[in-house]
C-alpha cells in the first residue's frame, strides 16, 4: 500500500512539473521519477498515456484537439472566431494593460479579461475529455480570470502576473474536473446500491413466487428499511421485484 501511495505522489509531481512546462514532459524525467519502481515498458507507456489523459505531452507536444469531440471542435472553432479581435494585441499595449490592471484602473481590469478569452480557450484544450464539456472549462476558466484580474496587486511584475492568473485558470478547471469526477463517482455508486437492491429483490421474488416486500426483503440482512426506501426513491419506485 505504501508503494501505491509513492506510486500516486509521483504522478502528482510530474502533473505539477508539467504546469511549469506548457504541459510537457520528456520521456527521461518520467523514467526518472519511477526509477525505483522497475517498471516495464509496458507499464511506462500506461504512465504515458495517463499522463496524456491529463493534457500533458510526453517526449513531443500534447495534440490541445486530440480529446476533443466533434461538436466540441466545431464550438471551439465558432467561439475562437468570435473573440479573435482580443488576441490581436502588441506588447507594448500588454504591458501597460497589466502595469495599470494591477494598480486598480478598472477600465484596464476589464480590458486585460476580455485580453485573456483566447487564453483560457487555449488552457481549457487541455482539460478536455475528462468528463467536462469544453464550453464549461472555458466559461469557468473565464469566471476565475476575471476574480484573478482582480486581485494582481499581489504580483510583483508581468511576468509574476501572467503566471499568477494562468495558476487561477487551471485550477479552476482542474477544481471543476474533479467535482465533476466526484459526482459521477457519488452516483456510480448509488446506481450500484439499487441494482443491488435491485438483484436481492429479484432473487428473494422468486424464491417466495411473488412479488416481496422491503420489510422482507430487509430481513435477509443484507440491506437495512432505509436503504431500501431510498433505494426505491431514487429508482422512481422502478423495482419490480418489490410490492
Amino acid at each position: 500500500m505504501e508503494k501505491e501511495a509513492l506510486f500516486a505522489a509521483k504522478l502528482a509531481e510530474l502533473k505539477e512539473l508539467a504546469k511549469t512546462q506548457d504541459h510537457f514532459l520528456t520521456k527521461e524525467q518520467v523514467e526518472e521519477a519511477f526509477a525505483g519502481f522497475e517498471l516495464t515498458e509496458d507499464k511506462l507507456s500506461m504512465v504515458h498515456a495517463y499522463l496524456q489523459k491529463y493534457g500533458i505531452g510526453v517526449g513531443a507536444p500534447f495534440d490541445a484537439e486530440a480529446n476533443l469531440s466533434v461538436a466540441e471542435k466545431d464550438y471551439l472553432k465558432l467561439y475562437l472566431e468570435e473573440i479573435a479581435v482580443f488576441a490581436k494585441v502588441d506588447a507594448a499595449e500588454r504591458n501597460a494593460v497589466f502595469q495599470a490592471a494591477a494598480f486598480g484602473e478598472e477600465a484596464a481590469q476589464e480590458r486585460l479579461i476580455t485580453m485573456l478569452l483566447p487564453q483560457v480557450a487555449d488552457m481549457a484544450r487541455l482539460y478536455a475529455g475528462q468528463g467536462v464539456l469544453l464550453e464549461d472549462l472555458i466559461g469557468e476558466g473565464n469566471v476565475a480570470a476575471a476574480a484573478g484580474v482582480r486581485m494582481l496587486k499581489t504580483a510583483r511584475d508581468i511576468g509574476g502576473a501572467e503566471a499568477f492568473l494562468a495558476k487561477q485558470i487551471m485550477e479552476a478547471m482542474e477544481g471543476l474536473v474533479a467535482e465533476n469526477a466526484a459526482k459521477n463517482k457519488k452516483e456510480e455508486r448509488i446506481a450500484d446500491r439499487v441494482n443491488k437492491v435491485a438483484d436481492a429483490a429479484r432473487k428473494l421474488a422468486k424464491d417466495y413466487g411473488r412479488k416481496v416486500t422491503i420489510e422482507e426483503l430487509a430481513a435477509e440482512g443484507k440491506f437495512s428499511v432505509k436503504v431500501i426506501e431510498e433505494a426505491v426513491r431514487i429508482s422512481g419506485g422502478k423495482i419490480e421485484d418489490l410490492a
